[in-house]
């Protein structure tokens, strides 16, 4: 089982929409796929219509109170199973700072679910911001996939994003998280600015950016309303199709091309340095 923290400080870059149907995709495909919505506004939770669970997030397994199976609900589709989310996070983010192992309440409440292999892949939406539950993320996660939008800062955010990582590392948390792929959303065809930032991500951060690029469509923004997946929503559209090549990829790394983890480490540090 693979621990993977779908995460950006920056709001508005696909993040939730990166989450709901790449784990939509993969389900399609047979992975048995758990989503953790670790956001008290629980955005991913309505995309699925799943917001009428009440009670049921992360919050007691978080403080020892229950365990995490008591909280996981299966969803409309095949193989994709929830951990819903709801405003008790928000307290959940105080009660844990007062913990004297809060960075690592996250990882502990997961570890029965590494034990048991009951998932391929367990996908955490953070919020968009460096807080408690954030870094609980961080450190149980194996690694970060990060969406970033095709726009004009998207490399100064992704900067950050390494730094904090190199925090987490460095605090002894976790010391093997890295960013393990970057997904380029809300791509434009019609603007130069979004190939420039493509090709200016990809010039710095190499195999680490996926080949496949999300592109901005009305539907990809409805279908949440909705509370579906593109994949329901829209099946036969463009956004459907390119989760589903983004599903395909993420497979294939998974299990045919691991990353070699210290010479991409390398190489990223002296690119960013240089």
């Amino acid at each position: 089982m693979k621990i993977i923290a779908i995460a950006n400080q920056k709001g508005g870059v696909g993040k939730t929409t990166t989450t709901v149907n790449l784990g939509a995709a993969l389900a399609e495909r047979a992975q048995r796929i758990l989503l953790i919505d670790l956001d008290p506004q629980g955005n991913a939770t309505s995309s699925l219509g799943m917001q009428d669970f009440e009670g049921e997030s992360l919050y007691d397994p978080l403080l020892g109170e229950t365990v995490i199976a008591d909280k996981i609900l299966p969803t409309r589709l095949d193989h994709l199973f929830l951990v819903p989310a709801d405003l008790d996070l928000a307290g959940a983010e105080v009660e844990i700072a007062r913990m004297p192992d809060h960075l690592l309440r996250l990882a502990r409440t997961l570890r029965p679910l590494r034990a048991d292999s009951a998932f391929d892949f367990v996908l955490l939406d953070c919020p968009p911001s460096l807080g408690i539950l954030m870094s609980n993320a961080l450190a149980a996660a194996d690694e970060i996939l990060t969406p970033i939008q095709c726009e004009y800062f998207a490399l100064e955010g992704l900067v950050k994003i390494v730094r904090v990582v190199e925090q987490v590392r460095d605090s002894g948390a976790n010391d093997q998280i890295e960013i393990g792929g970057i997904v380029m959303t809300m791509f434009d065809s019609r603007t130069n600015l979004s190939e420039q930032v493509v090709n200016e991500v990809r010039q710095h951060f190499g195999e680490r950016v996926y080949r496949t690029v999300i592109p901005r469509t009305v539907r990809l923004s409805e279908a949440p309303s909705f509370g579906k997946s593109i994949l329901e929503y829209d099946p036969s559209g463009v956004g459907a199709s390119a989760y589903r090549s983004l599903a395909r990829e993420f497979i294939k790394r998974h299990s045919l091309f691991p990353i070699a983890r210290e010479t991409e480490r390398t190489r990223l540090s002296e690119s960013l340095d240089g």
